[in-house]
């Protein structure tokens, strides 16, 4: 089994077209399926089902497929690893992010880790909360940070950050006649929500918050990203939530944040790691994540 097995493979499962696959990869898809069979015929299994639908993975497939994609994930790290050695690294910390982490923490917190131990090589990935779990129980990353709190065994969930929930309201709206927004009225306007497979730890929060009204909301939009709720927030779709550090970092002047009225409601970010012994780069790192939420 080569490498280029497992890339073509991959093409083949993320396109489920042996045509699309093929011009993806700048080949013809003959020589692709010759290599698509010989794959399948060292490993014993099939991997696609061919149906006049289209093409797409078995159950052995779709196992396969995240092995597959882990070894290359790692080649690539080595190689990263490798040249940052030859640059002057000691080491490396592979840190992923899901949810969107307010960019005035994590500059803080780069910026120590940068004064403290300069040698260490910081790398950072954005993922779903999904992948991010997957990446932390296989060895791809050593630390994570995310709003969702249901985690799965062998992975601990720290809360290390908690900043105050604000509303995102356009400006002159009706509900800027309050300093502090009652939330059933909030939710009686239509609502910009973030993407629930994108930022499933934000959504899990917001969902618990929108749970103690009895009032059902109208989601006009979901989002990937905080710059795109805002984006639509000033334009008048709606309006959004978000928290004191993603507001404060934006300086938005078409969009002003209020605090809600009934309760002091935060947003809990989450370091995640593995559930063994902390490496000393680790270990440092972790430290320094408390004194940014100090």
């Amino acid at each position: 089994m080569e490498l280029r097995h497992l890339r073509c493979f991959i093409a083949v499962a993320e396109e489920r077209s042996f045509s699309r696959a093929a011009e993806r990869l700048h080949i013809e898809q003959s020589p692709l399926s010759r290599t698509i069979k010989k794959l399948e015929s060292d490993l014993g299994v099939v991997l696609f089902q061919r149906t006049s639908r289209g093409t797409r993975l078995t159950w052995a497939g779709q196992v396969f497929l995240e092995d597959a994609r882990r070894v290359l994930v790692a080649l690539e790290q080595a190689k990263t690893n490798a040249k940052a050695a030859a640059t002057g690294y000691r080491g490396t910390l592979r840190v992923a992010l899901s949810d969107g982490i307010a960019r005035t923490r994590l500059s803080a917190l780069l910026a120590l880790c940068r004064e403290e131990e300069p040698e260490v090589e910081i790398r950072l990935f954005e993922m779903p909360f999904s992948q991010q779990l997957r990446g932390l129980r296989h060895d791809l990353y050593d630390v994570g940070f995310t709003l969702a709190d249901a985690v799965a065994p062998g992975i601990i969930a720290q809360p290390v950050w908690r900043d105050p929930l604000v509303v995102a309201v356009p400006a002159r709206h009706p509900l800027l006649a309050h300093k502090h927004l009652p939330l059933n009225e909030v939710v009686n306007y239509p609502l910009v929500l973030c993407h629930p497979e994108v930022c499933e730890g934000c959504n899990q929060q917001l969902e618990r918050l929108l749970r103690s009204v009895d009032a059902e909301p109208t989601v006009v939009e979901r989002v990937a990203s905080h710059d795109l709720m805002l984006a639509l927030v000033a334009a008048g779709y709606g309006v959004g939530f978000s928290s004191a550090a993603h507001i404060e970092a934006c300086r938005s002047t078409d969009v002003i944040a209020r605090p809600l009225a009934e309760r002091a409601f935060t947003f809990t970010t989450y370091l995640l790691r593995p559930n063994n012994e902390p490496s000393e780069q680790l270990s440092n790192f972790i430290r320094r994540v408390g004194k940014v939420a100090t």
